[in-house]
């Protein structure tokens, strides 16, 4: 009895071009990352603006994020893809706050009376 069920869709194509064909073309997924991953931190040291580097980091996180879940695939461990959304997180906060500072000089604000508005 099959099922129409996407997992199970998932499997039979894993069982017909073998595991060894998964785990290859897996291997060459993060291999493509890591170049990619290189040249975003190219980028980054090289961008002619502060918003090109911007841009360069926030797509060597989410390459990161990409890298830790086909790892994950790779090794069996599930528990990676927690690791990635936490990763993924961190990298949304740390772009705003880096954009912030860009924009206005730190991170805290200011009262139009010149007072701060965290004191």
């Amino acid at each position: 009895m099959e099922s129409d069920c996407l997992f199970h869709s998932c499997c039979l194509l894993g069982q017909l071009s073998g595991p060894l064909g998964i785990r290859n073309a897996l291997i060459a997924t993060s291999i493509a990352i890591l170049v990619t991953m290189t040249l975003a931190l190219i980028r980054a040291m090289c961008g002619p603006t502060i918003f090109d580097r911007v841009l360069a980091l926030n797509m060597f996180g989410t390459k990161t994020v990409l890298l830790i879940c086909v790892v994950g695939f790779l090794m069996d461990r599930t528990d990676f893809l927690d690791l990635a959304l936490l990763y993924s997180l961190m990298n949304f906060i740390g772009m705003v706050a880096l954009l912030r500072f860009s924009e206005y000089g730190s991170f805290h604000e200011e009262r139009a009376d010149g007072s701060n508005a965290g004191s």
